[in-house]
């Protein structure tokens, strides 16, 4: 297993982060390695109403009608 070290911390993300550890009754190591595991490993799934509602507003609505197929 590798270690890793971050240095450079903002007092209050230190603070943040061992408060939200103990709240769940882990030490602040073991709960930066989840939040590391859950953020790179299983980033959260977007909905489909989501990705259609991210897409730009780009044409008119008449340009993606649908037209009839004609009969020849």
């Amino acid at each position: 297993m590798a270690s890793l070290v971050v240095g450079n911390l903002d007092q209050s993300i230190v603070e943040a982060l061992k408060r939200r550890a103990a709240v769940r009754g882990r030490s602040a190591e073991a709960e930066h390695r989840l939040i590391l595991e859950q953020v790179l490993l299983h980033p959260p799934k977007r909905s489909f109403a989501e990705v259609l509602a991210s897409m730009p507003d780009v044409g008119r609505d008449s340009d993606f009608e649908r037209m009839k197929a004609r009969v020849v």
